[in-house]
């Protein structure tokens, strides 16, 4: 006969499995987030470099790969509210993005012209 509480010892697996789940998405977003990186910090037209892909784009392609993890792995543990919640989050986290153009790259490359 099952108890309607989980023992102590499958609490502790679910919240391992959680946690890794979150850093196997905030992995993800990093290696999403390294080509855009790459070519804010190291410069395109005369070595021009956009800090703003560090401070602002990696936490939130870092943090935004964790939500989503974790927002499938809820999903899959049938706990739709709490999915449902972290996808508003990452949906947030996506608009704020937008609208920090925070993966943008070095501004001469986007106004460089018909030359480039």
């Amino acid at each position: 006969m099952e108890t309607a509480h989980p023992t102590p010892r499958r609490e502790a697996l679910t919240g391992t499995a959680g946690l890794l789940t979150a850093l196997l998405g905030a992995l993800a977003g990093l290696a999403i987030w390294l080509p855009y990186g790459r070519r804010g910090l190291f410069g395109a037209f005369e070595g021009e470099t956009n800090p703003e892909v560090l401070l602002l784009g990696l936490p939130l392609l870092a943090g935004g790969g964790a939500l989503t993890a974790l927002a499938a792995f809820t999903a899959v543990r049938g706990r739709w509210r709490t999915a449902l919640g972290l996808t508003a989050a990452v949906a947030g986290l996506a608009a704020l993005g937008y609208s920090l153009d925070a993966l943008a790259g070095p501004q001469a490359a986007s106004d460089c012209g018909t030359p480039c």
